[in-house]
């Protein structure tokens, strides 16, 4: 998947994309046609950098509600010939979240398309996890044959049914026509269903890595086969070393971790690191972070951000004003680990990198949880850029958090707007620190807590505020 393009934070469009609350707020201010015109470009061009982490469907579900949106626009998207074409879950996934959520909010329009397009679609089997949290027990029983008839009765096609009902994201469907009165049907999927189960079994079976009695020797040579075969085996190659090393072997590991084959130094590396805390391991770190090949010098950096300890947090001191790889993952260290006094270098790394790769580097997660976790009242202004900038939700979710600890305009101002973010853990901090003077804030409340789509925590945050013992709304 390609980047997304992000408009500007400025517009509705940035907004919506970014999952603002202010995008919510603005786009039920702004007329209705260009409000859903916006809306639609979001559903149907998913703005998301990682879908797998960022939330955007509830988000988008509840704005469909307010604006009184058809589904028009998606059903043309979902049954546009691209879709047999484009078969990748990031053209269709947000759409078909979205209509899920329409689903239970009870929109028969969006229910029938789910449908339609489970029978019909090439992500049929997103569409079918939407319907199975959904759609009652006859809706789904109708999906049996247009499901089954993808997989032709040979035995390639029974492999394919096998797998498919064994990695089903939800197994209800598959259980309910494991049951279901059409013999056809229903010898079809238990069979299915058994070969699933008896192929994972043989799967647990096969030994997939070194184990206890291997030498060290072997464990690299395991390491060095995966690297060979584009597989990153650092880390469980040091979970090996734990089981299979001794004493005896420190020495013929620390030379690998200084002069090794790639593979083995950076395996040994990781095992001194995190596995025996060697202190030794810092200066073989110190040395293969200025390695000219990346495998080396990326695996040196992660195996001292695995590293605990006084020893690591001393020689993050050391190491915060580096202009590398390291010098960022110590200044990353310290926002975790370190003591008030560090502070003025987290600040100053979380200004460096927002002047040098922008609101969206990843660094700043580590950056911007540190400003928070030390109290860094003077970080404000650049979490508040950050918070209005950055295109990841999840990341303006952590600044939010760190504004409630460093802003004290945060409850009258960012807060307010966060009880329409589209994360819930955002929607969380929101609700426990918005200033409750704001007559939007206290119809907001109310209905988040009415509301049975939310998360139960943003619940008990509501209830927190509005309940019995809890000051007026």
């Amino acid at each position: 998947m390609f980047d997304p393009f992000i408009a500007p934070s400025g517009t509705l469009l940035g907004l919506l994309q970014r999952g603002r609350g202010d995008g919510t707020l603005h786009a039920l201010a702004a007329p209705r046609s260009e409000a859903l015109a916006a809306l639609h470009h979001c559903v149907l061009s998913d703005p998301r950098h990682d879908w797998q982490m960022e939330n955007r469907s509830l988000y988008y579900a509840r704005l469909f509600l307010d604006l009184d949106g058809g589904v028009e626009e998606i059903e043309r998207h979902l049954t546009d010939p691209e879709d047999h074409l484009d078969t990748e879950d990031s053209r269709t996934g947000l759409a078909l979240s979205v209509l899920g959520h329409l689903a239970s909010y009870g929109r028969g329009d969006a229910l029938a398309l789910l449908r339609r397009y489970a029978a019909t679609g090439s992500n049929w089997a997103w569409a079918l996890d939407e319907l199975a949290l959904r759609d009652d027990d006859a809706g789904l029983r109708s999906l049996a044959e247009p499901v089954l008839a993808r997989f032709p009765d040979d035995p390639e096609g029974r492999a394919e049914l096998a797998a498919t009902v064994r990695d089903a994201y939800e197994p209800r469907p598959w259980r309910l026509w494991a049951d279901d009165p059409r013999e056809a049907v229903a010898a079809r999927v238990r069979a299915a269903s058994e070969q699933g189960s008896f192929d994972r079994w043989q799967r647990q079976m096969r030994p997939g890595a070194p184990r206890p009695g291997w030498s060290v020797q072997a464990v690299f040579d395991w390491a060095r086969q995966g690297l060979e075969r584009g597989s990153v085996l650092h880390v469980p190659a040091a979970r090996c070393l734990a089981a299979v090393a001794g004493p005896e072997n420190r020495a013929e590991i620390v030379e690998a971790a200084r002069s090794g084959p790639d593979a083995a130094r950076c395996a040994a590396l990781h095992y001194l690191a995190a596995e025996v805390r060697d202190p030794v391991v810092l200066d073989l770190i110190e040395t293969a972070a200025t390695e000219p090949r990346g495998t080396v010098a990326d695996a040196a950096v992660a195996a001292f951000e695995r590293m605990c300890g006084e020893d690591a947090v001393e020689r993050a001191r050391r190491w915060a004003r580096r202009p590398d790889a390291l010098g960022a993952s110590a200044a990353g260290v310290l926002a975790g680990r370190g003591g008030p006094q560090d502070a003025p270098a987290v600040l100053a790394a979380l200004r460096d990198a927002v002047r040098g790769d922008g609101p969206d580097a990843p660094r700043l997660w580590a950056l911007v949880d540190g400003a928070g976790r030390l109290g860094i009242a003077c970080a404000a202004p650049v979490l508040r850029h950050i918070y209005r900038e950055t295109s990841s939700s999840q990341l303006r979710g952590r600044t939010a958090r760190a504004l409630a600890a460093t802003d004290p305009s945060f409850p009258t101002g960012f807060a307010v707007e966060c009880l329409w973010d589209c994360e819930e853990t955002t929607r969380e901090v929101a609700a426990r620190h918005a200033e409750t003077g704001d007559l939007r804030v206290a119809e907001r409340l109310r209905r988040l807590a009415a509301d049975p789509a939310e998360e139960a925590e943003v619940q008990s945050a509501v209830r927190s505020r509005i309940g019995p013992d809890a000051p007026a709304v």
